[in-house]
């Protein structure tokens, strides 16, 4: 008679990450949730209009920047 086992096991491998495609990388972090901001065009969008109020010396971009801090943390204070 067999006895089947579960077993986990932990096991560190090294990998040249360069071996890996960019699209594969986006979408594990995008599975995640966690893209970075150049890959999300809502942040993008954002990080655009504050640098534009800025480059022009409007210094009234906090709501913008409120925006960009709770879409890529999930909360504001």
């Amino acid at each position: 008679m067999s006895r089947y086992r579960t077993v986990t096991a932990e096991v560190e491998v090294d990998v040249d990450i360069s071996e890996f495609d960019t699209e594969d990388l986006l979408d594990e972090l995008e599975a995640r949730g966690r893209l970075p901001a150049d890959a999300d065009e809502d942040a993008r969008v954002l990080i655009e209009k504050i640098w534009m109020k800025r480059r022009l010396g409007n210094h009234d971009y906090q709501t913008e920047l409120d925006q960009l801090i709770y879409q890529v943390l999930g909360h504001v204070m």
